[in-house]
């Protein structure tokens, strides 16, 4: 099959996602095209941006495809004006919710109304999380495929072994306010370890840091299914996590993860706390969570599922 995958960027979540999407589908002999396109780097006018110059890039690009996929809404005006014989978009987490966290009640109402508008360009609409697919058809009465992201076990394995930080308290993600980093930094004065704060490093460097750490920490305010939690599973390294969107389809609390109260540092710190002195369930936790992510999140398991679904649209 012949693809043109169109994202915002390809790297951090879903721009991730589609990155490792495409190699996946090109080392099993699938043809698949990345289109980069410009974009205003000024936080209100990112997105817009992009949809402009995506569209523009759209209209002008003339090779023909079996798939466009398109990733989050911003995407979604390329991939109208792309040549497709079906057109799929991909959104993690509800867009509209995620732009009303974060942005003035002006911007929210603009997201809202591009939101219903962009999702029905698209012949195929997938989500990650089952919360996601449960929301869209509450909000818009629409039924998205849930298709999970992978993690890519083989550049895992690649990572080095490093010397363990005793107490070693990681958070890895976007300094951003839906992702609840000053949760964690109010928590971190009665936290019995350090706290380190992986923002902004290439992903080889951040994995070594998460690897020597003692526990990772996902305080966020809202979420789809997040990468760092399945990497972390793989490098069984613990996990304590608010209970929030997505990430109870990767916790179940006290089994594979420990699940705290959403904006509740006290929580926070004090689930972290009893997880530093508990070696007994930090082990328990770790071998639950590594069998979890290869049996249900490795790309093994979950390539089949794209190529099925793609096989299945083009022929529908």
């Amino acid at each position: 099959m012949k693809f043109l995958f169109i994202s915002p960027r390809f790297s951090g979540g879903i721009g991730g996602h589609a990155s490792m999407l495409a190699n996946q589908l090109s080392q099993h002999g699938h043809n698949v095209t990345k289109m980069e396109t410009p974009h205003i780097p000024i936080k209100n006018l990112k997105n817009p941006s992009f949809a402009i110059f995506g569209a523009i890039k759209g209209i002008m690009h003339n090779e023909n495809y079996d798939i466009v996929h398109a990733f989050n809404v911003p995407s979604a005006f390329a991939m109208r004006y792309s040549n497709g014989t079906k057109k799929v978009l991909s959104i993690h987490g509800v867009f509209s919710e995620q732009v009303k966290k974060l942005h003035s009640s002006t911007v929210s109402s603009i997201a809202s109304a591009t939101e219903s508008k962009v999702v029905k360009w698209a012949d195929k609409l997938t989500t990650d999380s089952k919360i996601s697919k449960n929301a869209y058809k509450k909000k818009l009465n629409l039924d998205f495929e849930y298709l999970p992201s992978a993690i890519d076990t083989e550049k895992l394995l690649s990572i080095p072994d490093v010397q363990k930080t005793p107490n070693q308290i990681i958070y890895l993600g976007r300094d951003s306010y839906e992702k609840g980093v000053d949760i964690l930094r109010h928590a971190e004065k009665n936290i019995h370890g350090k706290v380190i704060y992986c923002t902004d490093l290439v992903w080889q460097d951040a994995m070594k840091l998460l690897k020597s750490s003692s526990i990772l920490v996902v305080p966020s305010r809202m979420e789809s299914l997040p990468t760092n939690i399945k990497e972390a599973f793989f490098l069984k390294i613990p996990v304590v996590a608010t209970n929030v969107g997505g990430i109870p389809e990767l916790i179940s609390n006290n089994q594979t993860g420990i699940l705290t109260l959403s904006e509740d540092s006290n929580d926070l710190s004090t689930k972290i706390n009893l997880l530093l002195q508990d070696h007994e369930t930090s082990n328990k936790l770790v071998k639950n969570a590594y069998d979890f992510v290869i049996n249900e999140m490795s790309w093994k398991q979950i390539l089949p599922k794209y190529i099925k679904f793609y096989t299945d649209l083009l022929n529908s």
